[in-house]
């Protein structure tokens, strides 16, 4: 066993990947100096989720978006972001037409006593 691999120096990190229907959650225990690409690979997510590419996919550390050669530390939670599906601007721009057409979606986002 490699002095690096010795269960003293390991750590453990969580990967996160969540679908739609579903949430990949997977603790791996990597040495230190590990990537953020390294721990991914580490955690064999990629055999429950085919579908993700780090190539074209945002990973991130506690929600903010970092580069995957990006050393981790203990107890960090490594996200991996699916593409958004619509524009954020026009999620909003269509929630406010809701809205103002009195549809009980759009009242949602005002504070209770307007509802």
């Amino acid at each position: 066993m490699p002095p690096e691999d010795t269960p003293g120096t390991m750590f453990d990190v969580e990967i996160c990947y969540a679908l739609p229907e579903r949430q990949v959650l997977l603790s791996v225990a990597v040495p230190p100096g590990t990537t953020v690409r390294e721990a991914i690979e580490r955690s064999r997510i990629v055999e429950q989720c085919p579908e993700i590419d780090l190539s074209t996919q945002a990973v991130g550390i506690f929600g903010k978006i970092q580069p995957l050669d990006t050393q981790v530390s203990a107890g960090d939670r490594i996200e991996i972001y699916r593409p958004l599906t619509v524009d954020p601007k026009l999620a909003r721009q269509r929630r406010v037409t809701k809205s103002r057409a009195g549809s009980v979606e759009g009242r949602r986002w005002h504070a209770k006593e307007r509802r």
